[in-house]
Formats: C-alpha cells, structure tokens, sequence
C-alpha cells in the first residue's frame, strides 16, 4: 500500500465501480419489453448500448462536437440502437423512460455500506463522466450516501481528459495527494495517478458479464488494491 496518509477526499468512478449497470439494464429493458410485447435480445441491445459509450464521448473529448452531456449521448444512442433492433411505435414517454434506466441503476451489493463506513472518516463523492441529474436521480434512487456529486460538468471534459481529475481537486479546494479515486478500471487510476491522485482498485470482474477479458485484476502496484468497498473501508481504517 503507497502512503495515503494525506487524503481527504475520496472519489468514485460509478459506471461498473459503484452500480452494476449491466445486470441493472438487462433487468429494466427486460420488463418493459414484456410489459409492451416487445421481443428483443435485451442483453446484446444492453451490450451494444455500452458499446456506444466510448465512441460517442471521444466525438466531444476531440473537439469535434460541442460540450454535450452523458444523458443527451445516451438518447443519441438509444435512438440508433431502436432503429437497428427493429423496435418502433414508441411514445416519446417511452423512449425517455428507456434512457432514464442509466439513473436507475442497482449498486453492487457491498457498495452502500462500504460508502457509509468511508463516508465516517472521509468526504465521499462521484468522479463520473455521468451529468450531474443523472448522478443525482441514482444516488437517491440506490441511497447512495455521497456528501458531493461531481458529473463530468464540473469541468466540462470526460475521462480520461487531465482536465476531468484537475477541475474535481480543484473544486474541492485540495491538491495532490488529498485525493484518492477508486475505480475497476486501469485506465482510470493511470490517468488519476498522473494528475496526483491517490489510488485505489476495486475489482468488478463480472461487470461486463461472465466472459469480461479486462480489467480483471489490478495492472499497477495501486495505493490500495482489493475486492469491495468493504475491503477498501478496512483498508484505510475506516470503522
């Protein structure tokens, strides 16, 4: 374990660190699916969403489309992915209810009370590329206990921009070395780390369901490496 005595702070990538979004969606779109009569193979259409994700972000992290938030990328998706499913005659009620599944999204079980545990010895919050309403509408929807939520607004760049770790030090008014992100992605803890960030890895080895290749294991000798936050609550002394 690195020297985290100086942190104060401690941040949370949330897609696939915090909530399990995957089994969450497949779950949702499964009922409304039942509930419309509509037949569709909802785990490839949850899949296929997510696969999306990236690509659209990089069209705004380039510099080739103006700052756009997560909720609105997500719609855009949706959109080519019903076209491409076959699934029409939706309301726009419908359609709305379909891209809000990304704010109802279940925690992974060891995720609140390992929160509420951190949340004794240090400020908790989000380090997400989510827009900050949809960051909002899960905690309350999952009774996540943060003390701040910060979306990717707070600077307007998505990860793994520099920008995205520097404006959420910034905005807490600490500096290197008084921030700590936890995460299940290599990526995101290399790209933190580089910007004077604590670390911590969590392993999600289900997160992209059973046949997952990445991230399976910590990649770099992180400040702190386990598999739950419960783990990480026992790591950094927290009662």
């Amino acid at each position: 374990m690195g020297d985290i005595s100086r942190v104060k702070a401690v941040l949370f990538d949330v897609f696939g660190t915090v909530v399990d979004w995957r089994t969450s969606i497949i779950r949702d779109l499964e009922a409304f699916g039942a509930s419309r009569g509509i037949s569709a193979d909802w785990t490839a259409f949850t899949d296929d969403w997510r696969g999306l994700y990236q690509p659209s972000m990089e069209e705004v992290r380039s510099g080739r489309r103006p700052w756009t938030i997560l909720d609105v990328l997500h719609r855009e998706s949706l959109e080519k992915l019903l076209t491409k499913y076959g699934i029409t005659n939706l309301t726009e009620a419908e359609k709305q209810h379909l891209n809000k599944v990304w704010h109802r999204l279940s925690p992974w079980p060891d995720s609140v009370p390992g929160l509420q545990r951190l949340k004794s010895r240090y400020l908790i919050g989000t380090l997400s590329n989510g827009n900050v309403g949809l960051l909002a509408w899960m905690a309350k929807n999952a009774d996540l206990p943060w003390d701040v939520i910060l979306g990717a607004e707070t600077s307007r760049a998505y990860k793994p921009l520099p920008q995205a770790y520097r404006g959420a030090m910034e905005t807490l008014g600490l500096g290197p070395g008084e921030v700590m992100l936890v995460a299940a992605h290599n990526s995101d803890l290399e790209a933190a780390a580089a910007q004077g960030y604590a670390t911590a890895f969590v392993a999600r080895p289900t997160e992209y369901g059973p046949h997952q290749t990445k991230d399976l294991k910590a990649e770099r000798d992180w400040d702190v490496v386990t598999d739950s936050f419960l783990g990480l609550a026992d790591a950094l002394g927290c009662p």
